[in-house]
C-alpha cells in the first residue's frame, strides 16, 4: 500500500510537469522545424503522430502489465528514456532527430499516464477525493505546458527564424528531467498486485473487455473527440499566430501560452464549480461558450495586417480573444475521465487508463493531422473553423454519456 499520499501526489505531480513541457512543445516544435529546416506544414504535422501514435502503442501493450512491473518503475523508465532523447536533440540539429525525439516523448508517456492515472485511484478514498486529485494534477499539467511556452520563447530568435538556437532548451529539459527522475527515485510507494491475481495475458483481455461496455464506448468517443479539438487548436495555435496573425515567432511561441493559462485556471478552478453546478449543465455551458469564441474570433483574425514592430499593444486583438476558449475548453477532459474511473472498481483503472491515453492519442493525431492538412491547403481559419464539428459531436455523446453514468448509480 502507499503509506505517503503526499509524497507521491507530489512526485506524480512534478513527473506530469515535465511531460507537459515536453508534450505540448510540438506545436512550438512544429514552428520552428517549418522556420529552420524548411519543413513544410504536411511534413511538419507528421510529429504529432510521432508523439500520439507510440503513446496509443504502448498505452495498449503495456497497460494491462503494468501493476506487475510497478508504477514508480514505469514512470522512473520513461523519464530516463525522455533525459536522453533531450540530450542528443541539440547535438543532432535534423528533422529526423526531432521525430525520434517525440517518438521516444510519446513511448515514455504511454508508460507515465497509465501508470499516474492508476495511482491517483490508490491514494483517494473516495469519488470526490478522487476529482480532485486528478484536477489539481491536470491543472499542473497545464501550468507546464504554460510553463513551456515561455521556455521555448526564451530561446528562440525572433529576428532570425530560420537560427538553430532554440535547440538549446532541451539542455535545460534534459537537467529537468534527470532531477525528475532522482526524485521518483527517492519516492517509495509500493503496487498491489492487481485484484483478480490472474496471468498478466488476463489482464490484457479484461481491458479489451472494458470496450464491449456502452458506456466505455461512448465516455472513449467523447475523450477522442476531445483531444482531436485540444490539440488540433493547441498544436497549430504558434503556426496560426505567426502566419495569420503575423506575430513574430517568438511572440507567436508566447502568446500561444494564453491558451495554456486558460487551460490551467480552468482545470484547477473546475473542482470549486462542480461542487455547485451539475458536471454536465457546465461542461454543456463550456461547449456551447467555446463555439461561440470560434465565430467570434475567426473574423477578427481576417482584420490583422503584418507590422513592421509588432509589440503586445499593438497586436491583433484575436491573439487575445482566440485563447480563452482554454478556460472553457478545461473542465471536460479531466470531468469525463474521473466520472468514468469513478465508476469503475480500482482494479479495472490500469486498464480503463490504457484505453483513455489509447484514444485520447488518436484523437491528438487526428486533429493535428486534420488542422494541418486544411491549413496548408485552404486557411488558419477555416482550419480553426472545422473545430466547430466535433464540438457539436462532443454534445451530442456527453448526452448518452450522462445516460450511461446515470444506468450504473441506478444498477
Amino acid at each position: 500500500m502507499i503509506t505517503n499520499r503526499a509524497q507521491v501526489k507530489y512526485s506524480l505531480m512534478l513527473t506530469y510537469f515535465l511531460f507537459a513541457i515536453l508534450l505540448n512543445s510540438v506545436g512550438t516544435v512544429i514552428l520552428q522545424v517549418i522556420n529552420s529546416y524548411g519543413v513544410s506544414k504536411e511534413a511538419a504535422s507528421v510529429l504529432e503522430g510521432f508523439k500520439d501514435l507510440p503513446i496509443a502503442l504502448v498505452s495498449f501493450m503495456f497497460a494491462a502489465y503494468l501493476p506487475r512491473f510497478g508504477y514508480r518503475n514505469a514512470m522512473l523508465l520513461g523519464t530516463l528514456l525522455v533525459t536522453g532523447s533531450c540530450l542528443l536533440m541539440p547535438l543532432i540539429p535534423e528533422f529526423w532527430m526531432t521525430k525520434l525525439l517525440f517518438f521516444c516523448v510519446g513511448s515514455a508517456f504511454g508508460l507515465v499516464k497509465v501508470s499516474l492515472y492508476s495511482t491517483v485511484g490508490l491514494i483517494s478514498d473516495n469519488k470526490q477525493q478522487h476529482a480532485s486529485v486528478m484536477n489539481t494534477i491536470e491543472g499542473i499539467f497545464m501550468l507546464g505546458v504554460l510553463s513551456g511556452y515561455w521556455l521555448f520563447g526564451a530561446f528562440i530568435d525572433g529576428q532570425d527564424p530560420t537560427s538553430s538556437d532554440w535547440l538549446k532548451v532541451y539542455w535545460c529539459l534534459a537537467l529537468l528531467a534527470g532531477l525528475n527522475a532522482m526524485l521518483l527515485w527517492r519516492t517509495p510507494f509500493a503496487n498491489p498486485v492487481p485484484a483478480q491475481g490472474g496471468k498478466p495475458a488476463d489482464e490484457f483481455l479484461a481491458m479489451l473487455r472494458l470496450t464491449y461496455k456502452p458506456l466505455v464506448l461512448v465516455f472513449i468517443l467523447s475523450a477522442f473527440l476531445y483531444v482531436l479539438i485540444e490539440q488540433g487548436l493547441g498544436t497549430w495555435l504558434p503556426t496560426f499566430n505567426n502566419q495569420v496573425l503575423h506575430l513574430p515567432a517568438d511572440m507567436s511561441v508566447q502568446a500561444t501560452s494564453i491558451f495554456a493559462a486558460c487551460l490551467a485556471i480552468g482545470r484547477l478552478g473546475a473542482g470549486v464549480l462542480m461542487q455547485r453546478i451539475n458536471w454536465y449543465l457546465l461542461l454543456n455551458i463550456c461547449l456551447v461558450a467555446m463555439a461561440l469564441l470560434v465565430l467570434v474570433s475567426m473574423p477578427l483574425a481576417n482584420l490583422a495586417q503584418p507590422q513592421p514592430d509588432m509589440s503586445w499593444t499593438s497586436a491583433p486583438l484575436a491573439a487575445f480573444v482566440f485563447p480563452l476558449i482554454g478556460l472553457f475548453m478545461a473542465p471536460i477532459y479531466p470531468a469525463i475521465n474521473s466520472i468514468m474511473l469513478s465508476s469503475l472498481p480500482t482494479s479495472q483503472h490500469s486498464g480503463m487508463t490504457g484505453l483513455i491515453v489509447i484514444f485520447s492519442a488518436l484523437g491528438g493525431t487526428t486533429g493535428s493531422l486534420i488542422t494541418g492538412f486544411v491549413f496548408g491547403s485552404f486557411s488558419g481559419q477555416t482550419a480553426f473553423y472545422l473545430s466547430l464539428l466535433p464540438i457539436s459531436a462532443i454534445l451530442i455523446s456527453l448526452f448518452y454519456f450522462r445516460q450511461g453514468t446515470l444506468a450504473v448509480s441506478r444498477a
